[in-house]
């Protein structure tokens, strides 16, 4: 595998021309202030992702962060103590955080909370003339996530999500192989998730919120429900309130491949099956999920499975493109090429995955906060791969096939459809520019 280098990586990957990019087009005047070498972040939401991004973000010297902010207490602590261990600074700790955009002292904020809490501070840091890296999905819902967007545009922000394989040169290579027409005319794409480390989390009783938790805050405009200690941290993932389950946690990066290798069109019509059939605890989201896409020109099929790992093609998860000369099939540790039984045209080969791709998507960002460039997975980019995984959960919540109007972003002609792409928010929080459900 031919070796990029960092020059020519940042080049190449600003001109993402089969996806729904800003890349390479300047931001509007207004917004090029000019940036000092110093750049200085607030962590927003400091669990393990917060500081594993953090950590990357450290990676580069001029990354300096004078807050942290969580509504958990024992976050916090962790969180300062690894700036302080980094930088040499012990920095402030707030649990609200608006207290974190409205300081002048921070340039760009890292967005690490669960997804329920994804739109709003990207929305009101945005307002508040701060840069965004916001974890994926997007948001919670297709409504918010088209709302982040606005607020980016009107106020001029570089935004940032981190599904980081978009910044991997192996990926790419793999999706430029795809858009050579080698394979052949390609059908069908598949994206599949066999995790066997995901277990029950059993059914612990509702209790009071421990004294180190704003459980109130942690809500923010979720529904106001009794605490449980399955539902914060971690676990989040697997309660309808604050995220969507394996389909926008690992559907979204994996899904985001194909689309690269496919192009940037929508889907038609989306149909899902799945329920919850093997773990007995208390989380809501279907452990098996099954889900058909139907594009203009080719089928994307989405499928997890949890407690087990053997996955197809002897790969625990991946993505594969299936063409008529042969199929492609990758995952992080490399992909592969398989050569149609009864053509000739391709030889069969193996290529070895490359470096850990986050240091170089964070690394885009922060040129791009100088640059003033859109980067790599500017919120247009987040926002499409995003609504692809939610429309597959919005089909299984209705049991139906649902028709997707993408112009309009809204389900034709089912109302019930219609109130999951958007999400009302528990008063008195409110978000600008949501549509309202």
């Amino acid at each position: 595998m031919k070796t990029l280098t960092r020059r020519s990586f940042l080049q190449h990957s600003g001109a993402l021309a089969t996806l729904p990019v800003l890349g390479g087009l300047a931001l509007p005047a207004s917004s090029r202030a000019a940036a000092s070498e110093r750049i200085r972040v607030g962590l927003i939401g400091c669990g393990g992702m917060g500081k594993g991004d953090l950590s990357t973000f450290f990676l580069n010297p001029e990354v300096e962060c004078p807050v942290v902010c969580d509504p958990d207490d024992h976050q916090l602590a962790s969180a300062a103590s690894m700036v302080e261990e980094k930088r040499g600074k012990r920095p402030e700790t707030v649990k609200d955080f608006r207290r974190v955009v409205e300081r002048a002292d921070v340039d760009a904020v890292i967005i690490a909370t669960p997804d329920h809490w994804h739109a709003l501070p990207t929305v009101l840091a945005c307002q508040a003339g701060k840069d965004v890296y916001v974890e994926k999905p997007l948001a919670l819902t297709i409504a918010e996530g088209r709302a982040m967007i606005e607020a980016a545009r009107r106020h001029g922000r570089v935004c940032q999500m981190g599904a980081q394989r978009l910044s991997s040169p192996t990926y790419r290579e793999a999706t430029d192989f795809v858009r050579s027409g080698q394979l052949g005319k390609v059908g069908l794409v598949r994206a599949w998730a066999y995790l066997d480390w995901i277990r029950p989390i059993g059914n612990p009783p509702d209790a009071a919120p421990p004294a180190h938790l704003d459980y109130d805050l942690w809500l923010g405009p979720a529904p106001k429900r009794p605490y449980n200690p399955n539902r914060c941290h971690f676990n989040f993932r697997w309660f309808w309130d604050y995220a969507g389950g394996l389909m926008t946690d690992w559907g979204v990066h994996l899904i985001q491949v194909l689309l690269w290798g496919m192009g940037s069109e929508p889907p038609k019509a989306v149909l899902s099956s799945g329920g919850k059939y093997v773990l007995e605890d208390n989380s809501e989201t279907p452990d098996t999920q099954m889900t058909v896409y139907d594009f203009p020109t080719y089928t994307l099929v989405w499928e997890h499975k949890v407690g087990i790992g053997l996955g197809l093609y002897n790969r625990p998860w991946g993505m594969a493109f299936v063409g008529t000369e042969g199929t492609l099939v990758i995952n992080d540790t490399g992909w592969e090429i398989l050569r149609e039984p009864s053509k000739d045209a391709l030889e069969p080969k193996k290529f070895p995955g490359g470096p850990d791709p986050r240091p170089a998507h964070v690394r885009n960002f922060l040129d791009c906060i100088k640059s003033r460039q859109a980067p790599v997975e500017n919120l247009d980019v987040g926002h499409h791969v995003s609504t692809v995984a939610h429309l597959g959960n919005i089909a299984l919540r209705t049991g139906r096939r649902i028709v997707w109007d993408p112009a309009g972003e809204s389900v034709v002609g089912d109302a019930d459809a219609n109130q999951l792409v958007t999400v009302p928010y528990r008063t008195p929080w409110k978000l600008p520019y949501l549509r309202p459900a």
